[in-house]
């Protein structure tokens, strides 16, 4: 969408999830690419986008210019060091402060907000008993059916479920990634408020760039080994047990030429790097070491290679909203093998893209992956179908588009009125 005169500004607010960050470090997954790809595109599309995060290292730049439209600001919010995001609340009424301080500093005064995960939505709601301001949250995680699949409750759960429910009813626009996501909303979390569905997106120009042929040379594959790729945090939600075990029952395993890829960043002695460990230790204890790599983190340079190098990309998720790393596999034509909960039952059409299996069923993930790797030639055909899905659905371009269309009707509507009560001093 082409701007006439002077762009519209707009603020990104992910108050854990940077954008500027390596993806793959602590807690750094598909809402950290989600704001980064999102903010770019909007830029392209004449926005002026400005992303707001926490400072969670002091030697990390302030800010990060992306391109001339869009940048990262980093705010101070508690001390400057990595915090799991569990323990961050009490430190966003600083992040409140923290971007007033900027727009008076800076002269700029945000009439568009787009806020991602409960906290950030949170900050908004603040800020609008400061100034006028237009709300867009879109959540990424639901702590309704977060917490019913983990069996230790965070102590900010009950502050989340209720900050949860008053964004759903006061926001302007609640922006849903999945039919199932809005389906959750109003089942789990209130009958009220607007909701859009607008999915997440991909790099189709990135991802299927390169061959399954060419990808595997560069990475010291074979042309005969079986691939069987997980890319994701080390966090137990993500079920990478449930692959590990399902691999260990296939039936191709005494074949020779299957390989287990476990692909993801991990710090020592953090949670990730914990999970790490424990996954190494059940590898271990199935016997799975001489067919499982850990490469490490992928970025840049290599996501795309190891998504075309696999035979099949597996989501064992607990609970997935959406599932980027689903569309990243899809667009490098590599079917895929999903958990069949939340907005996977959207972005996998099963029997077409890939196979659905319930979710933490082992038995079931080695079947459905056991499948794909016996036919080789429906290997191929779901890799392509899924790849046409993807540039028909899922570009981000795409998803700007239909984003920039969505905040165009909410600043048209009726103007916020200003708050009837006095503003704080900035900086006070």
């Amino acid at each position: 969408m082409l701007f006439l005169g002077q762009r519209q500004r707009i603020a990104l607010i992910s108050e854990h999830g940077d954008p500027a960050i390596e993806i793959g470090k602590e807690e750094a997954g598909g809402q950290n690419v989600y704001v980064r790809q999102v903010g770019e595109a909007l830029a392209r599309q004449g926005w002026e986008v400005d992303m707001f995060t926490r400072q969670s290292d002091a030697t990390q730049p302030k800010i990060v210019e992306h391109s001339r439209h869009c940048r990262t600001i980093r705010l101070t919010a508690g001390p400057e060091a990595f915090i799991p995001r569990d323990d961050l609340f009490p430190y966003m009424p600083e992040f409140v402060q923290s971007f007033r301080r900027f727009q008076a500093e800076n002269g700029i005064e945000y009439d568009l907000v787009h806020t991602h995960y409960w906290m950030s939505g949170w900050i908004a709601m603040e800020l609008k008993k400061l100034q006028p301001l237009k709300q867009l949250h879109t959540y990424h995680s639901l702590g309704a059916v977060k917490y019913q699949s983990i069996s230790t409750i965070p102590l900010v759960a009950k502050t989340r479920l209720a900050s949860e429910k008053t964004c759903l009813e006061t926001a302007d626009r609640i922006v849903a990634t999945s039919p199932q996501e809005m389906a959750h909303m109003r089942s789990l979390v209130s009958p009220h408020g607007n909701i859009d569905v607008i999915p997440c997106g991909t790099d189709i120009c990135r991802f299927g760039s390169i061959s399954q042929t060419r990808a595997r040379q560069l990475l010291g594959f074979s042309p005969e080994d079986k691939v069987v790729l997980y890319v994701g945090r080390f966090d137990r939600r993500k079920g990478i047990e449930t692959l590990v075990r399902a691999v260990g029952q296939s039936k191709l395993r005494g074949e020779g030429n299957l390989k287990l890829v476990i692909g993801g960043g991990s710090r020592p002695g953090q949670s990730d790097g914990i999970e790490r460990e424990r996954i190494e230790g059940i590898v271990a204890e199935l016997g799975l070491q001489e067919m499982t790599l850990f490469p490490g983190r992928l970025g840049e340079d290599n996501l795309h290679l190891y998504y075309a190098a696999a035979d099949v990309s597996v989501v064992p998720s607990h609970y997935e909203p959406f599932g980027l790393v689903a569309i990243e596999a899809m667009a490098s034509n590599t079917p895929v093998v999903a958990s069949d909960v939340g907005g996977l039952q959207f972005t996998v059409v099963p029997e077409e893209t890939g196979l659905l299996a319930p979710a933490k069923d082992e038995a079931a993930f080695a079947v459905a992956i056991d499948r794909i790797l016996s036919d080789s030639k429906w290997r191929d055909q779901l890799g392509q179908t899924g790849r046409q899905r993807v540039e028909e659905h899922f570009s981000w371009n795409g998803v700007a588009a239909q984003l920039s269309k969505l905040y165009y009707q909410v600043l048209q509507e009726k103007p916020v009125e200003k708050p009837a009560k006095k503003r704080a001093v900035v900086g006070a």
